[in-house]
């Protein structure tokens, strides 16, 4: 019997192993080529396994288990391929056939896949209430087959914990222990320090306001802070070089280039995406790759080489609504700017108090490279280019 084995692929030299948390497929399911088998988390990344043929599949491992890199986890019996194929038609035909006007209409305008909902109609069919029912649900539970049991709290003699314990327990992710490894290392091993600002964003927004309809028709996504923030950070870094140093032993070295890491948060954890050379890219360009990235590893799409090499890093609590607080150093980064919300406040301008849109900035760095005169630089840099975005135009 033609058989092809499914491997762990692998995800760079320092990754060894990894956690198979969850399989796309059922043991015994007749799968199409490159369809996507299983996810894996590693201690950096999330990605998917996919089928390199189709065939029916026999699953050697459980959802949730530890796997090494090379690892044969499934097997693929290619001599179904052509029952794979056919099946996978004869599916795709059907639900095409069945759609109806208004489930049509709703799939372009949710994003939901009919092909993914169970239909309660006569023979099968996905309804209009089937496609609302899905819009609002939670996505649902991977397939059961075979799927590792829950890890629980113990109540009393040792017993599994019943609905309404008090507390429930659950391993560590491996990227959320190398997330927590990171964070420990960084206050550890560096003098790192906060120092503070705020900035009017006014011009920025009454900028984005005027050009944000052109910007959209010609460049086919909208105009938003990051990509201003981008351009300010570079300013600032080729106005104080210090901020694009870091240390390496008893070594300086020294950054000539600028590849700025966005944070994302993601459903496992906060990932750095880097784009690379912001200083040669236009607000478009840094728009769409901040996009695109984030859409990655929001996916469990994101590869290891787009995680590496960031010589600063921008996070933006705002988006939650934090108000102000004090990131911490990505290493071996020297130092991260942390955003925050945009609030109405009364300010002083020209001798008057009024309301202006204001966000305040916070740099974290490490004092033992940066001078607080260097970090209060840079802030007051990026907060110069913000307010006064033509600066940006004229690198000044």
């Amino acid at each position: 019997m033609p058989q092809i084995e499914v491997k762990i692929p692998p995800m760079g030299e320092s990754i060894s192993s990894g956690l198979l948390t969850k399989w796309h497929v059922g043991d015994g399911d007749l799968v199409k080529k490159d369809q996507p088998l299983f996810e894996l988390e590693t201690d950096k990344i999330t990605t998917e396994g996919t089928a390199e043929s189709a065939g029916k599949i026999a699953l050697k491992v459980k959802g949730g288990s530890d796997v090494k890199i090379g690892e044969v986890v499934a097997t693929i019996d290619t001599s179904a391929a052509p029952a794979a194929a056919a099946v996978s038609v004869a599916k795709e035909a059907a639900a095409a056939a069945t759609q109806s006007p208004a489930v049509r209409r709703l799939a372009e305008e949710t994003g939901v896949d009919p092909k993914s909902v169970p239909g309660t109609g006569k023979a099968g069919r996905v309804t209009k209430g089937d496609m609302l029912a899905a819009a609002g649900a939670a996505p649902s539970a991977p397939p059961s087959i075979p799927a590792a049991a829950p890890t629980v709290a113990s109540g009393a003699n040792g017993r599994p914990a019943k609905s309404g314990e008090r507390q429930t327990r659950r391993k560590l992710s491996p990227l959320r222990q190398r997330i927590a490894q990171r964070l420990v290392a960084a206050k550890q091993e560096s003098a790192m320090l906060t120092t503070f600002n705020e900035v009017d964003m006014s011009a920025v927004i009454a900028l984005r306001a005027k050009y944000q309809d052109d910007f959209v028709k010609k460049n086919g996504i909208k105009l938003g802070f990051m990509s201003f923030f981008t351009k300010a950070v570079v300013n600032a870094l080729m106005e104080v070089p210090n901020v694009n140093a870091q240390i390496d032993g008893d070594t300086i070295v020294e950054n000539h280039f600028y590849d700025i890491g966005v944070a994302v948060s993601t459903e496992k954890g906060l990932m750095v995406p880097v784009v690379r050379d912001c200083d040669r890219l236009g607000m478009a360009q840094i728009e769409i790759a901040i996009a695109e990235a984030a859409k990655r590893a929001r996916e469990g799409k994101i590869t290891l080489e787009e995680l590496e090499g960031g010589v600063f890093t921008i996070t933006n609590g705002g988006i939650f609504g934090s108000m102000l607080s004090t990131p911490i150093i990505n290493p071996p980064q020297s130092a991260i700017l942390g955003l925050h919300s945009i609030t109405e406040r009364p300010v002083a301008a020209a001798g008057q108090v009024v309301i202006r849109p204001m966000m305040y900035l916070a740099l974290s760095y490490d004092h033992r490279l940066i001078d607080g005169r260097e970090a209060v630089t840079f802030l007051l840099k990026v907060k110069q280019a913000i307010e006064d975005p033509a600066r940006l135009l004229l690198s000044v």
